[in-house]
C-alpha cells in the first residue's frame, strides 16, 4: 500500500466519527520566548492522550472481518499500547498489548484500563519482538505496529492535514521522531498541500538515531537510548525511513535538559500538558538548533501522558 495526500484524507475521512479534531493553540509568552509564531496542534488532547489513536483507529477500522476476528495485537512502551487497546474495544475485538517492564505505570494502567491483555518483556527491541510473534502464534490476532505500517502512517497524518486546515500559511512544520510514523504521515500530508513548507523533526540527543540514520543514508539502529523522552526510543522502520529521507530537511536533536525547560514553560504559560517525547520540537525551538525567527511555524504537540507521581524535574 503506497501511502499519499489521498491515502491520509481516506483516513481521515474513516476515523472521522471516532477521533477529536484537537485544536491548534498559540501562546504569546512563548512566541516572543523563540522569535517565532508558534502554533501548536494539541494532539496531547487527542483520546488516549497522543497522536497514536489517529494511525490504530484507521489500522484496526481498516481491517476485514475475518482479520479483525481473533483481534489484533503490539507492542509499545505505552501511547500506541493505549490506542490500540480502545480502537479494539470501539470494535469490539481483544487487543493483545507486549509492554516492556520499564513502561511508566500510569500508561500500563490506562491500557488495563482501555481493556488491553497485556503481556512484559524486557525493555529491548529484540525482547518485544519475540514477545509479540509468541502471542500472534497463539492467537492468530492481526499486528499493528506501532509506526511501521501504512495504515498507521496514513492516519497519524491526519494531524497534519488538521493542522494545515486551520493554519494555512505556515512556513516551517516540526513533529517529534521515535519510530518516525507521526513524522512521515506529517510530511507527507505537509508537502503536499503546501510544497514549500519545510518538514523538520527533533528527537532526544540521548536517543538520536534516527539523526544518524540521515546523515548516514541507511537505518541506525537505536542502542541503549537514554533519555526523559520515553516515547521516542524506538528505531526509524523500513516504511518510514524512505519517507523522511525524501520529504524532512532536517532532523536536529535536543537535551533532556532543554525539553524539561520548555515542558515547564509550556505547562506554566500554555496551560498545556504535554509529555517530554511531545515536547521535544518546542525544545528545538527553545536552543535555537535551526534558526526560525520571525517564521511561522506548526509544532505538534504528540502526547500528554505524565506520570505524576515521577516527573521528570523530580528525578
Amino acid at each position: 500500500m503506497s501511502i499519499s495526500i489521498d491515502t491520509v484524507r481516506a483516513a481521515a475521512a474513516h476515523i472521522r466519527a471516532y477521533v477529536h479534531r484537537t485544536p491548534v493553540m498559540t501562546c504569546h509568552s512563548l512566541d516572543e520566548r523563540v522569535g517565532a509564531q508558534v502554533f501548536m496542534k494539541c494532539e496531547n488532547l487527542q483520546k488516549v492522550g497522543a497522536f497514536k489513536f489517529r494511525g490504530a483507529c484507521n489500522a484496526v477500522f481498516s481491517l476485514a472481518a475475518t482479520e479483525a476476528a481473533h483481534g489484533v495485537a503490539t507492542h509499545s512502551s505505552g501511547n500506541h499500547a493505549q490506542a490500540l487497546a480502545l480502537a479494539a474495544r470501539l470494535r469490539g475485538i481483544p487487543a493483545y498489548i507486549v509492554m516492556p517492564r520499564n513502561a511508566p505505570a500510569v500508561k500500563q494502567a490506562a491500557v488495563a484500563g482501555y481493556g488491553g491483555l497485556i503481556t512484559l518483556c524486557e525493555p529491548v527491541l529484540a525482547a518485544r519482538e519475540s514477545t509479540l510473534a509468541e502471542i500472534v502464534a497463539a492467537t492468530g490476532a492481526a499486528v499493528v505496529h506501532p509506526y511501521n505500517d501504512a495504515r498507521v502512517i496514513a492516519g497519524q497524518g491526519t494531524a497534519a492535514l488538521e493542522l494545515l486546515e486551520d493554519v494555512p500559511d505556515l512556513d516551517v512544520i516540526i513533529a517529534p521522531v521515535g519510530g518516525g510514523g507521526l513524522l512521515s504521515g506529517t510530511a507527507i500530508a505537509a508537502k503536499a498541500l503546501a510544497p514549500r513548507i519545510r518538514v523538520l523533526a527533533a528527537e532526544p540527543a540521548g536517543a538520536d538515531d534516527a539523526f544518524r540514520s540521515l546523515a548516514a543514508g541507511h537505518i541506525v539502529p537505536s542502542m541503549q537510548p537514554q533519555t526523559i523522552a520515553d516515547g521516542l526510543l524506538t528505531s526509524l522502520g523500513e516504511l518510514t525511513f524512505p519517507i523522511i529521507r525524501e520529504q524532512v530537511e532536517q532532523i536536529v536533536t535536543v537535551s533532556d535538559a532543554a525539553i524539561i525547560d520548555a515542558m515547564k514553560f509550556v505547562w506554566e504559560r500554555a496551560k498545556l500538558i504535554v509529555e517530554p517525547s511531545g515536547m521535544t520540537p518546542i525544545a528545538a525551538l527553545w536552543e535555537g538548533k535551526i534558526d526560525l525567527r520571525g517564521l511561522r511555524v506548526g509544532v505538534i504537540l504528540s502526547g500528554g501522558n505524565v506520570d505524576l507521581e515521577h516527573l521528570p524535574w523530580q528525578a
